[in-house]
C-alpha cells in the first residue's frame, strides 16, 4: 500500500487555533473529521491515520511551532519511509487572496520561516505543497500581528467551502498525481 505523509503547518495551543497562520491544521482537522480519523499525539506531531483507494495516508501537525515544522516532517518522513514526492505541505500564504489555493511540486519559502525551516531538514524546495492564500490586508511593519490573527466573521463565512475544496485536492493529490490535481484544481 502506498504511503502519503501530509503536513498542515500551524502553532499548536488554542491561542493559535483558528489564526490565518494555521490554516494548515484547519484543513488537516477538517480532513480528518471527513474521514473519521482521530488524531493523537506521537513524536513531535498530532498524528492521524486513514486509508482512501487503496493508499495509506498519514497527517500530521506538528506540534514543533511553525518555525521548527521542519523537525518533524523531516523525523515522520523518515519514520514512515514516505518519499519527498508523496509528501505534502499544506501552508498559508500571504502572496495569494483570500481562499485561492494553490498546488505546486516545489519552490521557494518566499519569506515562510515554516518552509524555510522544511528546506534546511529535508534537503531543498522539491516537495509538494499546498498553498492556501490568507490575504494580505495589513498595514506596514503588520504582518506577524495578521497571520496570528483570527478570521474576520465573514471570511469565516467562505472559509469552510474553502478548506473542503483543499481536502478534495489533497486526496486527488494522493490517489491521481499532483499533475493531474494542478490540472483540475488550481484556479
Amino acid at each position: 500500500m502506498t504511503k502519503f505523509l501530509i503536513v498542515g503547518l500551524g502553532n499548536p495551543g488554542p491561542e493559535y487555533e483558528c489564526t490565518r497562520h494555521n490554516i494548515g491544521f484547519l484543513v488537516l482537522d477538517r480532513l480528518a473529521d471527513v474521514q473519521k480519523a482521530g488524531f493523537a499525539t506521537q513524536r513531535l506531531a498530532e498524528k492521524a491515520l486513514f486509508k482512501h483507494k487503496g493508499k495509506a495516508i498519514h497527517l500530521i501537525k506538528p506540534n514543533t511551532y511553525m518555525n521548527l515544522s521542519g523537525k518533524a516532517m523531516a523525523f515522520w518522513m523518515n519514520d514512515l519511509g514516505v518519499a519527498k514526492e508523496h509528501t505534502l505541505v499544506v501552508v498559508d500564504d500571504l502572496a495569494l487572496p483570500f481562499g485561492a489555493l494553490r498546488l505546486k511540486p516545489r519552490g521557494s519559502a518566499a519569506g515562510h520561516n515554516g518552509l524555510k525551516n522544511i528546506e534546511e531538514l529535508t534537503g531543498g524546495q522539491d516537495y509538494p505543497r499546498l498553498r492556501f492564500g490568507i490575504g494580505s490586508d495589513f498595514g506596514k511593519g503588520q504582518q506577524v500581528d495578521y497571520v496570528l490573527s483570527p478570521f474576520t466573521p465573514l471570511e469565516f463565512d467562505h472559509l469552510t467551502p474553502r478548506i473542503d475544496r483543499a481536502c478534495d485536492m489533497i486526496l486527488s493529490f494522493c490517489t491521481a498525481g499532483i499533475a493531474q490535481t494542478m490540472n483540475q484544481f488550481n484556479q
